[in-house]
């Protein structure tokens, strides 16, 4: 009796990580040449976001729970259906305005749908383009993380399995012999540019990738960087072109060097920001942010990152500005427009707003935002979850 073998574009219930079942659709197929030829499938968890995505192997498919793909059965119910009346429609969007909050808040991945045309359209040929994450793992100093999303590395590199990445100069190599070689002849120990900030176990090094003090070596040193960091973040697209950025390198240090955990290559007052999976959950992501407003201010400008955030970003944004305005906001004792605010704590207008649109704090009255402030509400908010004050903030 011949084998039955799963088939791209269908979904199958799947054994995830943690031994969950879940459907998934295909995508495609391997062969892995890293584990001795191994056939493994790649795979989406429908409803989950694709940083979720992995190869996996035949023996976590359930072959009987065979189905179309979710993308399969919307087109069967767009060909059988009509459109909604209005009442349907106006159902609709009620649902999708209580559904936004619980969406950003866990991280449920925006369906086309729900997109303006021209978005939809981009989002969906990005996905196109970065569908399938040949490399799945990287070694990265001692650590060894799973990647989430797919990163351009040259051809012989960007299908690999498994990367293994010095964790100084950002060097990236296909096999463990090398990477053990490159280990002992690698004389880094900390980014190259100067050292802008350091307390106790941590510095921040500011690198200009535009800087010809030492030929291509800043240049070559912010790409690599810019690969790795796209493994664990989706919607930028910046690998090679990195002439216009200043890079801001937060390290751990120890008595081995700087070791290098986030990357935050400045555009607007920060363009984007990563924290590499080992080092999460320790305050650095907020920390990043808060230093990027203190440098603003340092220039007298007023600072907002670039857009569109991530679902991470955005929460991580949000906490930080509810956290920055509510501490200016309890200790005032005048009155404050939104102006003010901006000039005390470097926020953009825009981004207050949203704040306190969130935090119940501005209106929308006779074509201006009103601040609704109240001694209670903002000691509630101050004792809410929303007011989480940075483990880590910058000394001024």
């Amino acid at each position: 009796m011949e084998a039955v073998e799963p088939t791209i574009g269908f979904s199958y219930r799947m054994k995830r990580k943690d031994d969950t079942w879940h459907y998934a659709e295909i995508i495609e197929s391997r062969l892995n040449k890293q584990a001795n030829d191994r056939v493994e499938y790649y795979v989406h968890y429908e409803g989950l976001n694709r940083r979720l995505d992995e190869w996996v192997t035949a023996d976590r498919i359930d072959l009987l729970s065979c189905s179309p793909s979710s993308e399969q059965q919307k087109q069967m119910f767009d060909l059988l259906s009509n459109s909604p009346d209005s009442n349907e429609e106006e159902t609709r969007k009620i649902t999708r305005n209580q559904k936004r909050k619980h969406d950003e808040i866990n991280h449920v991945q925006q369906a086309y749908d729900d997109m303006d045309p021209t978005t939809a359209a981009l989002e969906k040929e990005h996905e196109a383009m970065t569908k399938v994450k040949y490399i799945d793992r990287v070694r990265f100093g001692k650590y060894e993380m799973d990647t989430w999303y797919f990163s351009p590395y040259p051809e012989e590199y960007g299908k690999q399995s498994k990367l293994y990445i010095c964790e100084f100069c950002f060097k990236y190599m296909k096999f463990q012999r090398t990477y053990l070689y490159h280990t002992k002849d690698c004389n880094w120990r900390h980014p190259p540019g100067p050292k802008i900030y350091a307390k106790d176990s941590i510095a921040v090094y500011e690198v200009n990738a535009e800087d010809h003090k030492y030929g291509r070596l800043f240049q070559v040193f912010c790409q690599n960087l810019c690969l790795l960091a796209k493994l664990f973040l989706d919607h930028k697209t910046l690998y090679f072109d990195v002439g216009p950025f200043m890079f801001y390198i937060l390290c751990e240090i120890d008595r081995q060097g700087s070791h290098m955990e986030k990357v935050s290559p400045d555009g607007n007052n920060l363009a984007c920001i990563m924290i590499l999976p080992p080092y999460q959950r320790k305050g650095y992501g907020k920390f990043l942010i808060n230093l990027s407003y203190e440098l603003s201010k340092l220039e007298h400008r007023i600072g907002s990152p670039e857009k569109p955030l991530s679902d991470l970003g955005k929460l991580t944004y949000r906490s930080y500005w509810s956290w920055a305005l509510l501490d200016v906001l309890r200790e005032t004792k005048d009155t404050m427009s939104i102006r003010d605010l901006s000039e005390v704590t470097g926020i953009a207008h825009c981004d207050i707003v949203d704040t306190l649109q969130w935090l119940n704090m501005a209106k929308y009255w006779k074509g201006r935002y009103v601040l609704y402030l109240t001694p209670k509400l903002i000691d509630d908010c101050l004792r809410s979850e929303l007011f989480k004050r940075p483990v880590l903030t910058v000394d001024k």
